[in-house]
């Protein structure tokens, strides 16, 4: 990969990264307010939390969460990196893969039934009861999810745990050191 091709990948990447990140502070902060809402018996308040929560879902999950995949696997295969030489790259690599998952599928789910609950009762008041756990599974979530694209970020900027050994590797090190491959210690 050319240096400018690089430089290009990872700013689609950041930009990617910060915006799934910042959708995830956006779906925690509106649950907070429906959470808030249902206490205060602002029902108004509480439809329009969840109705934003839905439309920011349907519309920023799936493409935010593929694209930080995709242009992270594209950085890992077409740089020094790689995507499973070190172990900070491979937990990113697997953490986004599953955060992607549970995103598309877990995350918007939770959002369509919050979405579904408002448009049942679209006038009056709206209870704890009729919410059920939907109001937390709501601030659940996004909580979740933002501390988790938060340790990606310290992975990224501290690069714990070094390169993982290989077979090769291991074997160039026992060499180095006298020893015979499958031989007792």
């Amino acid at each position: 990969m050319t240096p400018a091709a690089r430089k290009r990948l990872v700013v689609l990447h950041i930009t990617a990264s910060v915006s799934w990140l910042a959708l995830m502070l956006c779906l925690l902060t509106l649950a907070v307010t429906a959470l808030t809402a249902v206490g205060a018996g602002d029902a108004d308040r509480l439809r329009t939390a969840y109705r934003a929560m839905g439309l920011l879902g349907d519309v920023l999950i799936l493409p935010l969460s593929l694209l930080t995949f995709l242009s992270g696997v594209a950085l890992g295969l077409g740089t020094s990196w790689g995507l499973f030489r070190y172990y900070w790259v491979s937990t990113k690599f697997w953490l986004t893969l599953g955060a992607m998952a549970a995103s598309v599928f877990a995350l918007s789910d939770r959002l369509h039934d919050a979405v579904r609950v408002v448009d049942a009762h679209p006038t009056g008041p709206i209870t704890a009861a009729d919410l059920g756990f939907v109001r937390y599974n709501t601030v659940i979530v996004p909580a979740v999810a933002l501390s988790l694209y938060l340790f990606t970020v310290v992975l990224s900027v501290y690069k714990p745990w070094g390169r993982r050994k290989t077979k090769a590797g291991a074997a160039a090190a026992d060499a180095r050191r006298g020893r015979i491959p499958g031989a007792g210690a």
